[in-house]
C-alpha cells in the first residue's frame, strides 16, 4: 500500500444556506504517494464537489482533509496558495479553462515565476519547451492560442499547465469525455506515463468505468453524494460488492481487458495533429 499523500474523512459538503441539504455525506478518501485512483458515479453523484473539495475549491462543513500529513481543511489564503504548486487540477474543458487572450507561451511561463521554479523568463521558456516535448506538442505552441489548437491538443495543454510546476497531486475531472476515442487513448497514456515519471498521486474522476480501469489502480464508486464502495480496480470490476456497483457495470458493460490498448495508435500519436 502506498503511503498515503491525502486523506480526507468524514466529508460533509452543502452549498448555499448552512441548514441545505448536502452535496456530499461523510465522505472517506485517500490517495496514494504515486498513486492512481479513480473516482466514478452517475451524474450528480458528487464527484466533482468531492474534488473541487480535496483542492480547496470547495469549503466542507465538516470533516478533515489531510495533505502530506498536514491539516489543510481551513488553511489561510496565505498557506493555500503556498499548497497551489503541490496541488493542481486538470479540467474537463481546456477551452473554457485556458484565457484565450494569452498564448501558450504565458499560461505555461507565468505560474513558474509566480512560484520562483524559474529566475526569468528565458529559464522559463526553457523549462517550458521542455515539458511541451515531454506531452507531444510542438515547442511553436509557445507563440499560439487556444483557440488555435484542437481539442486533443488544448488537453495536453491543460496536462502541460498541470504538471510544469512539478506538483505532488493532480485531479483530473472527465478531462477526456469530449474526445474522440483515438485522442481519448493518447491523452490517457501521456498521463500514464506522466504519473509514473513524475511519481504523481492523481485523482481521476471519471463516468467511464473501462477508462478507469485502464489507468487506475484503485477506485472510489460515489452515489449520492456517499462512497458506496471502495477497493482495488481489479477486485471492485470482477466482483463488486455494491448493488450500485453491480448496476453500472451492468449498464455499460466492460469490454475483455485488453492490457495493450493505450500502447496501440498511429505513428502520429504525439503529433501536433493530436
Amino acid at each position: 500500500m502506498a503511503d498515503d499523500l491525502l486523506v480526507a474523512r468524514g466529508l460533509v459538503v452543502s452549498y448555499g444556506r448552512r441548514a441545505a441539504a448536502p452535496v456530499l455525506h461523510d465522505v472517506d478518501i485517500r490517495v496514494g504517494k504515486g498513486e492512481t485512483v479513480g473516482i466514478v458515479g452517475e451524474s450528480g453523484s458528487g464527484k466533482t464537489t468531492l474534488g473541487r473539495a480535496l483542492l480547496g475549491l470547495v469549503q466542507p462543513t465538516a470533516g478533515s482533509i489531510v495533505f502530506d500529513g498536514s491539516d489543510i481543511t481551513a488553511v489561510d489564503e496565505h498557506a493555500r496558495r503556498s499548497l497551489r504548486r503541490r496541488m493542481q487540477m486538470i479540467f474537463q474543458d481546456p477551452m473554457s479553462s485556458l484565457n484565450p487572450r494569452h498564448t501558450i507561451g504565458r499560461i505555461l511561463i507565468e505560474p513558474l515565476l509566480l512560484h520562483g521554479l524559474a529566475d526569468n523568463r528565458q529559464a522559463a521558456r526553457a523549462l517550458v519547451h521542455n515539458v511541451l516535448d515531454r506531452v507531444g506538442l510542438p515547442r511553436n505552441a509557445v507563440d499560439r492560442y487556444s483557440f488555435e489548437l484542437s481539442g486533443g491538443q488544448r488537453q495536453r495543454v491543460g496536462i502541460a499547465r498541470a504538471v510544469v510546476l512539478r506538483p505532488d497531486f493532480v485531479l483530473a475531472d472527465e478531462i477526456v469525455s469530449g474526445l474522440d476515442v483515438s485522442t481519448q487513448a493518447q491523452v490517457l497514456r501521456l498521463l500514464k506515463e506522466l504519473t509514473g515519471e513524475m511519481h504523481l498521486a492523481l485523482a481521476f474522476i471519471s463516468h467511464d468505468l473501462s477508462v478507469v480501469r485502464s489507468i487506475c489502480q484503485r477506485v472510489v464508486v460515489m452515489r449520492e453524494g456517499r462512497v458506496v464502495e471502495e477497493g482495488a480496480c481489479e477486485r471492485v470490476f470482477s466482483a463488486p460488492q455494491a448493488d450500485y456497483t453491480r448496476m453500472l457495470i451492468d449498464a455499460i458493460p466492460l469490454p475483455v481487458v485488453d492490457p495493450g490498448w493505450l500502447n496501440r495508435g498511429s505513428a502520429a500519436d504525439t503529433s501536433a495533429s493530436a
